[in-house]
């Protein structure tokens, strides 16, 4: 009956009024967006399918369809049946497609049609959906936004942080996807009565004080955040400044990061070792049969027989890099986590990985422990020993490395101990100390790891050695707010300086200590920093080469409330994870400027320091043609050459993440899971062969292989040449011996002679010959 008076009124209006007032007319509608529990699976596909229908679908199709209820709800609901009138007179009653998305569509939960699947915040997606279902109508977001608590007053971090992330996927849905969106409206202007939350939600973009006479009003921080968005007309990249043209040194590291490598353990050529003779039964039973007493020669197994190699080799040659950076497995290498049982394939499969490479004039950066979810990366002997809670891992740890600087290290010139050690609050128990005697036990094995490399390995190897941070940048969540800028800065003393400052002064960060200090007082916390002994400072301290930092993202992070609750934020996020099962809060952002500001952070903070981007990507769902991502790629590059020709940090290469993606993941590989190139790695081959951004192509500075790898090129020679150079140190030493014996008895002849002839010598008178 709605869609009938709805129908009515667009009639009228469409005849009597539209000639001379040329307005539109249409009716706004509201859904919710759903997601399958597993992507590749028709039958939750199906079920999302059945969801949308019977929420959006009810009255969109027979308005922007094809003036009949969906086929879906006629086979199970009892729906009143159109007649052909009815139909034409139904259809196409809308001149653009009104839509609202907001908490009203979401809550309350029991009501949701969620057929079992996964509700969602994407608000981009459910446009997409709009667009493939009614033909790609114009649209306008009729309504949108999110709550607050009640007694939340001017400070609406959380409504802020939510019209950022709609806003954000609206932009997406039009310049990415082709979107017709034509408007966007927020909800509301005041505070007020919100349907069955009544007065204990609050959505105004302006406060209103209920318990006062005079109803009070004054704007939050969402109604001066809007406002900015109005007057710039969306996201104006204030912070970055405009691109620059440019190039990085010769030297520079261009690279490609993987996670961990698992070592094959079997070779993939076995006709290569066999010296048998087979005949192939084509006419009968179709097998080979071995002839008996024929011999063949064999050939010495080669790195190239194993399949995984050859197919990365092929990637890597295609992606144009200098450098590639893998991790290798320690469980592997060795399983029962001391050197009683060293598995040598493994570390052949991790060699022959490295001189193929350098064969390509591709160079190693190797990280020798890459922490994981499901076991910690440990070999199972470690892992039941209490794993980074038992201080003696780190000797442990020391001995592994050894190994490999010992079997691996006359060809690899950069290595990483451990990647992202401060991510061990995604593992360990977060309220306890847990965590941070993990991060002790682990700061401490990487310091002894650097101490025996440069006691031991650095002079005859060359190299240089560090750990890999995860490293956000941080932004208040609220920048009207002052408090949100000092919890943006004890965010990075968190996220950075919590194993950056032992680097370079032998202590945790102060701040880090006083805060934990002042939360503990307050009842809040019983954690505690572990103390560093005198010994331990020394070891710690300036046990790093260089600063490696894997970046991805922005966060927007407040500060906590001074009566112990917890943020704002995080309570709402709590209920996005419940309603959309994220796997993590979605308190990031994109924002390449970021990568920039964290350069210069931590400049300021440890000085003129050499700086790898170890790891730099983003998540795009394309399967080829991953737009997002060369858009990204592009942007994050750009930041760093400004740092390095604006800011004039010694940023020393940047590692694009990742090779490669495995299925049913976040997908940041430049090549699918089925190993399918995507359009992003041109990008990242022209920015690479350009060596950045040059003004002019034609005069443009050209790096040549030996350039940019001067390092690279002299082991390869080494890894080709070896048996003639040691040859020809051989014949060098025969030489240099030869000559030095021929030399010595010439000298004796000579002086053998000049004492024999001083005997035939006559003498004057009244002297005396003496022979020496």
């Amino acid at each position: 009956m709605e869609g009938q008076a709805h129908s009515k009124v667009w009639h009228n209006y469409n005849i009597n009024f539209r000639p001379h007032q040329k307005g539109w007319l249409s009716i706004t509608l509201g859904s919710h967006w759903i997601e399958p529990n597993r992507s590749e699976n028709m039958l939750d596909i199906g079920k999302c399918q059945e969801s949308m229908v019977s929420v959006l679908g009810w009255f969109a199709n027979p308005i922007h369809g094809d003036g009949d209820y969906p086929e879906e709800l006629k086979l199970f609901s009892d729906l009143p049946l159109f007649s052909e009138a009815e139909k034409n007179e139904v259809r196409g009653t809308a001149d653009f497609f009104a839509f609202s998305f907001g908490p009203n569509n979401f809550k309350p939960l029991n009501t949701m049609a969620k057929m079992g699947q996964n509700v969602s915040l994407n608000l981009r997606e459910v446009l997409n959906w709009i667009k493939l279902e009614y033909d790609n109508p114009r649209i306008l977001i009729a309504e949108n936004g999110w709550f607050t608590d009640s007694h939340v007053k001017a400070e609406d971090t959380t409504a802020i942080y939510m019209m950022k992330n709609f806003l954000n996927q609206v932009l997406q849905a039009i310049r990415l996807d082709g979107i017709q969106v034509f408007g966007y409206t927020a909800w509301s202007l005041l505070d007020g009565f919100e349907w069955q939350d009544a007065y204990t939600t609050r959505r105004g973009l302006f406060y209103v004080d209920f318990n006062s006479k005079q109803k009070e009003r004054k704007p939050k921080s969402s109604a001066h955040y809007y406002k900015q968005i109005i007057q710039e007309n969306g996201f104006i990249l204030k912070e970055s400044t405009p691109d620059v043209q440019g190039q990085f040194p010769c030297d520079f590291s261009w690279g490609i990061t993987e996670s961990v490598l698992k070592p094959e353990s079997v070779a993939s050529s076995p006709q290569f070792s066999d010296p048998h003779l087979y005949v192939w039964n084509a006419t009968g039973n179709r097998l080979l049969h071995r002839v008996e007493g024929v011999k063949l020669k064999t050939r010495p197994a080669q790195c190239t027989d194993f399949i995984s190699i050859k197919k990365k080799l092929e990637m890597l040659a295609r992606m144009k890099v200098t450098h590639y950076r893998f991790a290798l497995d320690w469980a592997s290498v060795l399983p029962t986590g001391n050197l009683s049982a060293v598995n040598r394939q493994a570390l052949r499969y991790y060699r022959c990985v490295i001189s193929e490479g350098l064969k390509l004039n591709i160079s190693p950066m190797v990280t020798l422990y890459y922490p994981t979810h499901a076991n910690l990366g440990l070999p199972a002997p470690l892992l039941h020993g209490g794993g980074w809670l038992n201080p003696s891992i780190a000797q442990a740890f020391q001995a592994y490395a050894g190994l490999c600087f010992q079997e691996l290290g006359d060809l690899v010139k950069l290595w990483i101990t451990i990647n992202e050690p401060n991510r061990l609050s995604d593992i360990y128990n977060r309220t306890g100390n847990d965590t941070y005697r993990a991060a002790h036990n682990l700061l401490i094995a990487h310091a002894l790891v650097w101490h025996l490399y440069d006691q031991r390995y650095r002079l005859s190897q060359r190299g240089a050695v560090s750990l890999s941070l995860h490293s956000d940048w941080a932004e208040p969540a609220n920048p009207y707010a002052e408090s949100h800028w000092g919890a943006a800065e004890r965010f990075l003393q968190f996220e950075i300086a919590w194993f950056a400052e032992p680097l370079k002064t032998g202590d945790y960060p102060r701040a880090m200590r006083e805060y934990i200090a002042s939360k503990n007082r307050r009842g809040l916390s019983s954690s505690a920093l572990p103390h560093f002994t005198q010994d331990e400072r020394r070891l710690v301290r300036g046990a790093a080469d260089f600063y490696a930092l894997n970046h991805f993202t922005t966060r927007f992070v407040m500060h906590e409330q001074q009566n112990g609750s917890r943020y704002d934020l995080d309570r709402d996020i709590q209920f996005l994870q419940d309603i959309t099962r994220l796997s993590s809060p979605s308190r990031l952002a994109v924002i390449p400027w970021g990568e920039r500001k964290l350069l210069r952070w931590v400049r300021k903070h440890y000085g003129d320091v050499d700086v790898y981007i170890t790891a730099n990507g983003i998540d795009d769902q394309a399967p080829e043609n991953d737009q997002l991502r060369k858009y990204y790629v592009e942007r994050y590059i750009q930041e760093a050459l400004k740092a390095y020709l604006i800011d004039k940090i010694k940023i020393k290469g940047y590692y694009a993440f990742k090779l490669t993606e495995e299925k049913s993941k976040p997908r940041f590989g430049f090549f699918s899971s089925d190993l399918k190139a995507k359009s992003s790695i041109q990008l990242y081959n022209k920015v690479i062969s350009n060596s950045g951004f040059p003004s002019d192509e034609n005069s443009s500075l050209k790096c040549t292989q030996t350039q940019r790898n001067k390092e690279c090129t002299a082991c390869l020679f080494l890894v080709r040449k070896k048996p003639l150079i040691f040859l020809g140190c051989c014949f060098f030493s025969t030489l240099v011996l030869l000559s030095i014996t021929i030399i010595f008895h010439k000298q004796k002849r000579r002086k053998f002679w000049k004492a024999k002839n001083l005997q035939h010598i006559p003498l004057k008178k009244g002297r005396k010959r003496v022979l020496s």
